[in-house]
Protein backbone atom coordinates (compact mmCIF):
# COMPACT_ATOMS: atom_id res chain seq x y z
CA UNK A 1 0.00 0.00 0.00
CA UNK A 2 1.38 3.43 -1.24
CA UNK A 3 -1.57 5.26 0.09
CA UNK A 4 -4.11 5.04 2.19
CA UNK A 5 -8.00 4.75 0.73
CA UNK A 6 -10.22 7.52 2.65
CA UNK A 7 -13.25 6.68 3.38
CA UNK A 8 -15.53 10.20 4.49
CA UNK A 9 -18.69 9.46 6.47
CA UNK A 10 -20.90 12.29 6.27
CA UNK A 11 -20.14 14.94 3.54
CA UNK A 12 -21.66 18.15 4.79
CA UNK A 13 -19.28 21.36 5.22
CA UNK A 14 -16.37 19.34 6.80
CA UNK A 15 -17.12 16.14 5.08
CA UNK A 16 -16.97 17.74 1.59
CA UNK A 17 -13.69 20.18 2.60
CA UNK A 18 -11.85 16.75 2.95
CA UNK A 19 -13.41 15.24 -0.10
CA UNK A 20 -12.04 18.28 -2.02
CA UNK A 21 -8.60 17.76 0.01
CA UNK A 22 -7.66 14.55 -1.11
CA UNK A 23 -9.07 14.98 -4.74
CA UNK A 24 -6.72 17.85 -5.37
CA UNK A 25 -3.94 15.89 -3.76
CA UNK A 26 -3.34 18.20 -0.81
CA UNK A 27 -2.22 14.76 1.49
CA UNK A 28 -0.01 13.38 -1.16
CA UNK A 29 -0.34 9.62 1.06
CA UNK A 30 -3.77 9.42 1.37
CA UNK A 31 -6.63 8.91 -1.16
CA UNK A 32 -10.48 9.57 -1.51
CA UNK A 33 -11.57 5.76 -1.22
CA UNK A 34 -15.36 6.61 -0.72
CA UNK A 35 -18.13 8.41 0.37
CA UNK A 36 -21.13 7.87 2.60
CA UNK A 37 -24.02 10.03 3.26
CA UNK A 38 -27.70 9.00 4.32
CA UNK A 39 -29.14 12.40 2.06
CA UNK A 40 -30.21 11.63 -1.20
CA UNK A 41 -29.30 15.32 -2.37
CA UNK A 42 -25.37 14.38 -1.07
CA UNK A 43 -25.57 10.99 -3.79
CA UNK A 44 -26.67 13.29 -6.66
CA UNK A 45 -24.02 15.85 -5.77
CA UNK A 46 -21.55 13.26 -5.63
CA UNK A 47 -22.29 11.06 -8.48
CA UNK A 48 -21.63 14.76 -10.18
CA UNK A 49 -18.48 16.11 -8.64
CA UNK A 50 -16.72 13.22 -7.69
CA UNK A 51 -18.56 10.41 -11.08
CA UNK A 52 -15.64 8.12 -9.84
CA UNK A 53 -15.76 7.50 -6.48
CA UNK A 54 -17.84 4.80 -4.86
CA UNK A 55 -21.14 6.03 -3.33
CA UNK A 56 -22.62 4.32 0.03
CA UNK A 57 -25.99 5.71 2.10
CA UNK A 58 -25.02 2.75 4.62
CA UNK A 59 -21.49 3.41 6.43
CA UNK A 60 -21.47 -0.21 7.42
CA UNK A 61 -21.71 -1.56 4.08
CA UNK A 62 -18.66 0.93 2.90
CA UNK A 63 -16.52 -0.47 5.64
CA UNK A 64 -17.03 -3.68 4.79
CA UNK A 65 -16.84 -2.89 0.58
CA UNK A 66 -12.96 -3.29 0.80
CA UNK A 67 -13.13 -0.03 -1.10
CA UNK A 68 -11.83 1.65 2.04
CA UNK A 69 -8.85 1.26 4.44
CA UNK A 70 -9.81 4.04 7.03
CA UNK A 71 -12.63 5.93 7.36
CA UNK A 72 -13.56 9.80 9.05
CA UNK A 73 -16.20 10.62 11.21
CA UNK A 74 -18.26 13.97 9.58
CA UNK A 75 -21.16 13.33 11.45
CA UNK A 76 -23.07 14.63 14.76
CA UNK A 77 -20.96 14.20 17.78
CA UNK A 78 -22.99 11.06 19.44
CA UNK A 79 -21.96 8.85 16.58
CA UNK A 80 -18.49 9.23 16.55
CA UNK A 81 -17.86 6.63 19.24
CA UNK A 82 -19.83 3.94 17.58
CA UNK A 83 -18.61 4.51 13.83
CA UNK A 84 -15.03 4.45 15.42
CA UNK A 85 -15.83 1.16 17.12
CA UNK A 86 -17.61 -0.36 13.99
CA UNK A 87 -14.05 0.22 11.90
CA UNK A 88 -11.90 -1.10 14.13
CA UNK A 89 -14.11 -4.25 14.70
CA UNK A 90 -13.72 -4.82 10.94
CA UNK A 91 -10.62 -3.98 10.79
CA UNK A 92 -11.18 -0.45 9.42
CA UNK A 93 -8.81 2.36 11.08
CA UNK A 94 -10.70 4.84 12.53
CA UNK A 95 -10.28 8.96 12.39
CA UNK A 96 -13.06 10.34 14.40
CA UNK A 97 -13.44 14.53 14.26
CA UNK A 98 -14.23 16.47 17.02
CA UNK A 99 -15.03 15.97 19.99
CA UNK A 100 -14.61 12.52 20.26
CA UNK A 101 -17.86 12.18 21.65
CA UNK A 102 -20.27 13.59 24.25
CA UNK A 103 -20.42 11.80 27.13
CA UNK A 104 -16.89 10.42 28.47
CA UNK A 105 -18.81 7.07 29.55
CA UNK A 106 -19.14 6.35 25.23
CA UNK A 107 -16.21 7.28 24.69
CA UNK A 108 -14.48 5.14 27.22
CA UNK A 109 -16.33 2.42 25.62
CA UNK A 110 -14.51 3.51 22.37
CA UNK A 111 -10.97 4.01 23.79
CA UNK A 112 -11.27 0.24 25.32
CA UNK A 113 -12.25 -1.15 22.57
CA UNK A 114 -9.59 0.49 19.95
CA UNK A 115 -7.07 -0.50 22.59
CA UNK A 116 -7.51 -4.34 21.63
CA UNK A 117 -7.45 -3.34 18.50
CA UNK A 118 -3.57 -1.99 18.72
CA UNK A 119 -2.42 -2.92 15.66
CA UNK A 120 -5.12 -0.50 13.64
CA UNK A 121 -4.37 2.84 13.59
CA UNK A 122 -7.29 4.95 16.12
CA UNK A 123 -6.99 9.11 15.71
CA UNK A 124 -8.61 12.37 16.43
CA UNK A 125 -8.75 15.34 14.30
CA UNK A 126 -7.13 17.45 16.21
CA UNK A 127 -5.70 19.79 13.86
CA UNK A 128 -4.51 22.44 16.49
CA UNK A 129 -1.96 20.34 17.29
CA UNK A 130 -0.27 20.62 14.34
CA UNK A 131 -0.13 24.33 14.46
CA UNK A 132 3.51 25.40 14.68
CA UNK A 133 2.64 27.65 17.46
CA UNK A 134 0.77 25.56 20.11
CA UNK A 135 3.84 23.01 19.65
CA UNK A 136 6.26 25.72 19.96
CA UNK A 137 4.01 26.53 23.16
CA UNK A 138 4.07 22.88 24.52
CA UNK A 139 7.68 23.04 24.03
CA UNK A 140 8.29 25.80 25.84
CA UNK A 141 6.25 24.84 28.82
CA UNK A 142 7.43 20.85 28.67
CA UNK A 143 11.03 22.46 28.96
CA UNK A 144 10.14 24.23 31.93
CA UNK A 145 11.34 27.66 30.40
CA UNK A 146 8.54 29.36 32.40
CA UNK A 147 9.07 27.52 35.44
CA UNK A 148 5.86 25.71 37.36
CA UNK A 149 2.14 26.93 35.92
CA UNK A 150 0.94 29.29 38.76
CA UNK A 151 -1.94 30.15 35.94
CA UNK A 152 -3.68 30.05 33.07
CA UNK A 153 -5.78 32.31 31.30
CA UNK A 154 -7.85 31.54 27.79
CA UNK A 155 -10.59 33.87 26.73
CA UNK A 156 -11.52 32.87 23.50
CA UNK A 157 -14.80 34.66 22.08
CA UNK A 158 -13.75 34.13 18.28
CA UNK A 159 -16.57 31.66 17.92
CA UNK A 160 -19.18 34.09 16.36
CA UNK A 161 -22.29 32.72 15.27
CA UNK A 162 -25.53 34.26 14.18
CA UNK A 163 -28.98 33.06 14.26
CA UNK A 164 -29.19 31.62 11.11
CA UNK A 165 -26.29 29.17 11.97
CA UNK A 166 -28.37 27.16 14.77
CA UNK A 167 -31.56 27.29 12.17
CA UNK A 168 -29.95 25.78 8.97
CA UNK A 169 -30.96 22.26 10.64
CA UNK A 170 -32.79 20.97 13.58
CA UNK A 171 -30.25 18.76 15.42
CA UNK A 172 -27.89 21.64 15.70
CA UNK A 173 -27.66 23.55 19.27
CA UNK A 174 -30.04 20.18 20.49
CA UNK A 175 -29.13 18.20 23.40
CA UNK A 176 -30.56 15.79 21.54
CA UNK A 177 -29.06 16.50 18.36
CA UNK A 178 -25.50 17.58 19.79
CA UNK A 179 -24.74 17.45 23.09
CA UNK A 180 -24.07 20.95 23.49
CA UNK A 181 -22.84 24.29 22.28
CA UNK A 182 -19.94 25.97 21.86
CA UNK A 183 -18.15 23.72 24.52
CA UNK A 184 -19.22 20.83 22.08
CA UNK A 185 -18.87 22.33 18.51
CA UNK A 186 -16.56 25.44 18.46
CA UNK A 187 -14.50 25.15 21.78
CA UNK A 188 -13.26 20.94 21.82
CA UNK A 189 -10.02 22.65 20.45
CA UNK A 190 -8.92 24.59 23.11
CA UNK A 191 -9.79 22.32 25.74
CA UNK A 192 -7.52 19.82 23.79
CA UNK A 193 -4.99 21.98 23.84
CA UNK A 194 -5.81 23.59 27.23
CA UNK A 195 -4.98 20.38 29.05
CA UNK A 196 -2.32 18.76 26.17
CA UNK A 197 -0.03 22.26 27.16
CA UNK A 198 -1.17 22.52 30.93
CA UNK A 199 -2.29 19.54 32.40
CA UNK A 200 -5.88 18.58 33.43
CA UNK A 201 -7.25 20.54 36.19
CA UNK A 202 -8.89 18.50 39.42
CA UNK A 203 -12.14 20.51 39.96
CA UNK A 204 -14.03 22.56 38.00
CA UNK A 205 -16.86 25.62 38.87
CA UNK A 206 -18.78 27.32 36.41
CA UNK A 207 -21.20 29.65 35.20
CA UNK A 208 -22.32 28.65 31.99
CA UNK A 209 -25.82 30.69 30.29
CA UNK A 210 -28.00 28.05 27.83
CA UNK A 211 -29.69 30.54 25.28
CA UNK A 212 -27.93 33.25 26.64
CA UNK A 213 -28.33 35.90 23.48
CA UNK A 214 -29.39 33.10 20.69
CA UNK A 215 -32.76 31.21 20.55
CA UNK A 216 -30.85 27.53 21.54
CA UNK A 217 -31.54 25.29 24.13
CA UNK A 218 -27.89 24.75 24.70
CA UNK A 219 -24.82 27.08 25.92
CA UNK A 220 -23.47 29.99 24.26
CA UNK A 221 -21.79 31.67 26.98
CA UNK A 222 -19.25 30.19 29.58
CA UNK A 223 -17.20 31.08 32.13
CA UNK A 224 -14.85 28.80 34.30
CA UNK A 225 -12.98 28.57 36.88
CA UNK A 226 -9.97 25.55 36.90
CA UNK A 227 -8.39 24.38 40.01
CA UNK A 228 -5.19 22.51 38.89
CA UNK A 229 -4.53 20.94 42.76
CA UNK A 230 -1.39 22.14 43.42
CA UNK A 231 -2.41 25.65 44.23
CA UNK A 232 -2.26 26.60 40.53
CA UNK A 233 -5.95 27.88 38.88
CA UNK A 234 -7.54 29.47 36.00
CA UNK A 235 -10.31 30.67 33.81
CA UNK A 236 -11.59 29.74 30.58
CA UNK A 237 -13.75 31.85 28.89
CA UNK A 238 -15.46 31.22 25.72
CA UNK A 239 -19.08 32.46 23.89
CA UNK A 240 -20.67 32.99 20.55
CA UNK A 241 -22.30 35.82 20.55
CA UNK A 242 -19.17 38.18 20.21
CA UNK A 243 -18.88 39.40 17.15
CA UNK A 244 -15.43 41.68 17.51
CA UNK A 245 -13.95 38.29 19.56
CA UNK A 246 -10.93 38.22 21.24
CA UNK A 247 -8.31 35.19 21.50
CA UNK A 248 -5.64 35.74 24.36
CA UNK A 249 -4.00 32.86 26.17
CA UNK A 250 -1.75 33.75 29.16
CA UNK A 251 -0.07 31.44 30.84
CA UNK A 252 2.01 32.54 34.75
CA UNK A 253 4.99 30.35 35.57
CA UNK A 254 7.49 31.04 38.27
CA UNK A 255 9.57 31.92 35.85
CA UNK A 256 7.98 33.67 33.52
CA UNK A 257 4.78 34.56 31.51
CA UNK A 258 3.46 33.55 28.14
CA UNK A 259 0.96 35.57 26.11
CA UNK A 260 -0.77 34.01 23.10
CA UNK A 261 -2.53 36.82 20.94
CA UNK A 262 -4.76 35.80 18.01
CA UNK A 263 -3.36 32.09 18.04
CA UNK A 264 -0.87 33.54 15.51
CA UNK A 265 1.95 35.14 18.17
CA UNK A 266 3.63 34.43 21.55
CA UNK A 267 5.35 36.50 23.38
CA UNK A 268 7.37 34.71 26.14
CA UNK A 269 8.87 36.82 28.94
CA UNK A 270 12.09 35.02 31.07
CA UNK A 271 12.72 35.63 34.51
CA UNK A 272 16.01 36.88 34.76
CA UNK A 273 15.77 35.17 38.48
CA UNK A 274 12.67 33.07 39.73
CA UNK A 275 9.70 35.38 41.34
CA UNK A 276 10.49 33.88 44.90
CA UNK A 277 14.01 34.57 44.65
CA UNK A 278 12.96 37.89 43.52
CA UNK A 279 10.46 38.24 46.74
CA UNK A 280 13.14 37.08 48.94
CA UNK A 281 16.56 38.77 47.72
CA UNK A 282 15.16 42.48 46.56
CA UNK A 283 15.26 45.26 48.46
CA UNK A 284 12.32 48.35 48.32
CA UNK A 285 14.36 50.68 46.75
CA UNK A 286 15.01 48.06 43.74
CA UNK A 287 11.02 47.32 43.94
CA UNK A 288 10.52 50.66 43.56
CA UNK A 289 12.46 51.53 40.51
CA UNK A 290 10.12 48.58 38.85
CA UNK A 291 6.58 50.74 39.58
CA UNK A 292 8.65 53.60 38.61
CA UNK A 293 9.61 52.09 35.04
CA UNK A 294 12.69 51.28 35.42
CA UNK A 295 14.82 48.91 33.14
CA UNK A 296 12.80 45.79 32.16
CA UNK A 297 16.20 44.07 31.06
CA UNK A 298 17.19 43.36 34.57
CA UNK A 299 13.78 41.77 35.31
CA UNK A 300 13.42 39.56 32.42
CA UNK A 301 13.91 39.44 28.42
CA UNK A 302 11.44 38.80 25.85
CA UNK A 303 11.35 37.29 23.10
CA UNK A 304 8.03 37.15 20.23
CA UNK A 305 7.17 34.62 17.55
CA UNK A 306 4.94 35.00 14.84
CA UNK A 307 3.66 32.26 13.14
CA UNK A 308 1.68 32.25 9.68
CA UNK A 309 -1.54 29.81 9.37
CA UNK A 310 -3.69 28.32 6.11
CA UNK A 311 -7.03 27.28 6.79
CA UNK A 312 -7.02 23.08 6.22
CA UNK A 313 -3.29 22.96 6.42
CA UNK A 314 -3.69 21.99 9.65
CA UNK A 315 -6.24 19.29 8.42
CA UNK A 316 -4.53 17.95 5.98
CA UNK A 317 -1.17 17.43 8.04
CA UNK A 318 -3.31 15.17 10.54
CA UNK A 319 -4.64 13.13 7.40
CA UNK A 320 -0.88 13.39 6.36
CA UNK A 321 0.37 11.78 10.48
CA UNK A 322 -2.69 9.10 10.36
CA UNK A 323 -1.55 8.41 6.67
CA UNK A 324 1.74 7.47 7.38
CA UNK A 325 1.08 5.60 10.53
CA UNK A 326 -0.47 3.38 9.04
CA UNK A 327 1.91 3.52 6.50
CA UNK A 328 5.39 3.35 8.41
CA UNK A 329 4.53 3.33 11.63
CA UNK A 330 4.93 7.35 12.53
CA UNK A 331 3.54 7.96 15.97
CA UNK A 332 0.08 9.74 15.76
CA UNK A 333 0.31 13.72 16.68
CA UNK A 334 -3.15 13.20 17.94
CA UNK A 335 -3.96 9.36 19.23
CA UNK A 336 -7.85 8.63 19.16
CA UNK A 337 -7.27 7.88 22.79
CA UNK A 338 -6.62 11.21 23.92
CA UNK A 339 -10.37 12.77 23.06
CA UNK A 340 -11.46 11.95 26.12
CA UNK A 341 -9.80 14.41 27.89
CA UNK A 342 -11.75 17.76 26.73
CA UNK A 343 -14.58 15.24 26.65
CA UNK A 344 -13.91 15.21 30.43
CA UNK A 345 -13.78 19.14 30.52
CA UNK A 346 -16.97 19.95 28.99
CA UNK A 347 -18.67 17.46 30.98
CA UNK A 348 -17.48 18.89 34.06
CA UNK A 349 -18.22 21.90 32.95
CA UNK A 350 -21.86 21.43 32.10
CA UNK A 351 -22.10 19.31 35.65
CA UNK A 352 -21.14 22.23 37.61
CA UNK A 353 -23.29 24.53 36.11
CA UNK A 354 -26.20 22.44 36.71
CA UNK A 355 -25.70 21.35 40.50
CA UNK A 356 -23.81 24.84 41.30
CA UNK A 357 -21.31 24.01 42.55
CA UNK A 358 -17.47 22.96 42.18
CA UNK A 359 -17.13 19.59 40.36
CA UNK A 360 -14.40 17.11 40.46
CA UNK A 361 -12.53 15.43 37.56
CA UNK A 362 -12.92 12.73 36.51
CA UNK A 363 -16.71 13.54 36.64
CA UNK A 364 -19.46 10.42 38.00
CA UNK A 365 -20.16 9.29 34.53
CA UNK A 366 -23.72 7.94 35.47
CA UNK A 367 -24.38 11.30 36.92
CA UNK A 368 -23.74 12.94 33.94
CA UNK A 369 -25.10 11.02 32.02
CA UNK A 370 -28.77 11.02 34.31
CA UNK A 371 -28.34 15.11 34.22
CA UNK A 372 -28.13 15.09 29.87
CA UNK A 373 -31.34 12.62 29.44
CA UNK A 374 -32.69 15.35 31.74
CA UNK A 375 -31.79 17.51 29.55
CA UNK A 376 -33.11 15.67 26.53
CA UNK A 377 -36.11 15.14 28.04
CA UNK A 378 -37.20 18.30 28.98
CA UNK A 379 -36.40 19.52 25.20
CA UNK A 380 -38.59 17.05 24.00
CA UNK A 381 -41.55 18.49 26.31
CA UNK A 382 -40.61 22.44 25.00
CA UNK A 383 -38.86 22.15 21.96
CA UNK A 384 -37.78 25.32 20.64
CA UNK A 385 -39.09 26.72 17.90
CA UNK A 386 -36.11 27.99 15.52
Amino acid sequence: MTKVRMGIIGVGAQGSAYANFLTEEKVENMQLGAICDIDPAKKQWASEKYPDVPFYDNYIEMIESGEVDAIVTCVPHYLHPEMGIEALKRNVHALVEKPAGVYTKQVRELNEFAATKPEIAFGIMFNQRTNPLYQKLKEIIDNGEIGEIRRTNWMITTWWRPQGYYDQSAWRATWEGEGGGVLVNQAPHQLDLLQWICGMPKKVYSNVKYGYQRNIAVEDEVTVLLDYGNGATGVFVTCTHDVVGTDRFEILGDKGKIVVDDSNKITVKRLIKPEREMSDTMSMVDVMKIFMGGNSDEIYNEEVITFESVWGAQHTAVMKNFASHILDGEPLLAPGSDGIHGVALANAIHLSSWLGKEVELPVDEELYLNELKKKIEEEQKQPLTK
